[in-house]
């Protein structure tokens, strides 16, 4: 099977679903090496997978087991990111963005949201086909959007992609490539960070900024890291969750067609999109903090556990059909969101995404298709998530 890297693979992601049934029958919880000689374990069962996503016994601050760390005011952006630490400082950095991303202050985006997908949409009208629905839909909502309440220059988008598309891969080939995106990220923020300390605007940076003056609630680390995990989390899930749910849907044409014949189906789509192709592969790594037995398997302090979201969507114990893409399922307790402290902040803000680039896309466009002539549509090698490379589409397919 190879190493932990392997996982994250294109050539393995196309038949993971098959590979993980396989493993929830006879390897629920199965190891596989990374690092050298360090261990992990994979979680696949979905009851399993709550578990692990709530307990106490693993952990997130990785520096308990190391034998050294780095000096104290060496700098690095993803040095206390909010998705990797334990309480209470998960719970202090958590509330400090809260209000920005409840259901009630994200109700307030919707017109702008809405907005932002007409342009989009009308963009793509004036386009040769097939268009890339991703590069063309998918992508460009999602990041202005997270632009637009960070406070970050959307035009900028691109550049943002780029180091995020470093950033999240798989590859040890780009280690060159990432240092070099990480170095210019950190420049960019620095530069953005300065301009909004002297000019400060009604959003979310100059919030943060204003904390970090205030007193002790925020460190520099703190600050960056947390601005790169809301571009980079802002943006990627919600690429995926449309991305995925449409391609689900193509391969899926009487699906598309009820979809189509009953729009008010798209919050149930939009779920099912989620529990079928969730945008989120893997849970971000916790270390077991002492030996222990977990259902069967000795686990030794230190060693690194991860969740497959993938699988635990696919339970065979939990779901009727969990292979068969249903919009119509009423019961879709899906984790593709996480589970416990660490569930996704950004959820209502995704939900509403979809369920507005789904709506408005199927009335603009009522005949799309995949384009039978580009090559399949294939997934990306990167790190946790589930993402296709590219899209094509034809706006009027006849078929």
């Amino acid at each position: 099977m190879g190493n932990l890297e392997s996982l994250y693979q294109s050539n393995f992601k196309k038949d993971a679903y098959s590979f993980y049934c396989n493993q929830r029958k006879h390897q629920p919880i199965f190891p596989m090496p990374y690092d050298g000689n360090s261990q992990s374990w994979i979680i696949t069962k979905y009851d399993h997978v709550k578990e692990l996503l709530k307990s106490n016994s693993f952990i997130k601050d990785q520096s308990k087991f190391l034998s050294s760390t780095r000096e104290s005011d060496e700098f690095n952006i993803f040095q206390n990111m909010m998705l990797d630490v334990d309480p209470p400082d998960h719970t202090r950095l958590r509330k400090l963005v809260q209000p920005y991303f409840n259901p009630k202050t994200i109700k307030q985006l919707e017109p702008r949201i809405r907005e932002i997908s007409d342009n989009l949409l009308e963009e793509m009208k004036q386009k040769d086909t097939p268009v890339d629905l991703i590069d063309d839909y998918a992508f460009p909502l999602p990041i202005i959007v997270i632009s637009e309440l960070l406070g970050v220059p959307a035009e900028d988008r691109d550049i943002f992609r780029k180091w995020s598309n470093t950033i999240v891969s798989a590859s040890n080939e780009m280690e060159t490539d990432f240092m070099e995106d990480v170095q210019a990220f950190t420049t960019y923020l620095t530069d953005l960070f300065e301009q909004r300390k002297n000019h400060p605007a009604d959003d979310l940076i100059s919030h943060l900024l204003k904390t970090e003056e205030d007193g002790e609630q925020l460190t520099r680390n703190e600050l960056y890291s947390m601005v790169v995990l809301l571009i980079i989390a802002g943006h990627e899930t919600t690429v995926n969750l449309i991305g995925n749910t449409m391609y689900a849907l193509f391969k899926h044409p009487n699906q598309l067609e009820s979809l189509k014949n009953d729009p008010a189906l798209i919050p149930r789509a939009i779920e099912e999109g989620l529990r079928y192709y969730s945008p989120v592969d893997f849970s971000t790594a916790r270390w077991a903090e002492n030996d222990l037995n977990f259902h069967g398997q000795i686990i030794r302090r230190g060693d690194l556990v991860m969740a497959s979201i993938s699988s635990a969507n696919r339970d065979e114990e939990k779901f009727d059909h969990p292979h068969l893409f249903d919009i119509t399922r009423k019961r879709n307790a899906h984790v593709a969101f996480g589970f416990g402290i660490h569930f996704c902040l950004g959820a209502p803000l995704a939900r509403m995404e979809g369920k507005i680039a789904l709506e408005k896309l199927l009335h603009a466009f009522p005949k799309i298709g995949l384009d039978e002539t580009s090559p399949a549509p294939q997934w990306r090698s990167v790190f946790l998530l589930r993402g296709l490379d590219a899209l094509p589409v034809v706006l009027n397919s006849e078929s």
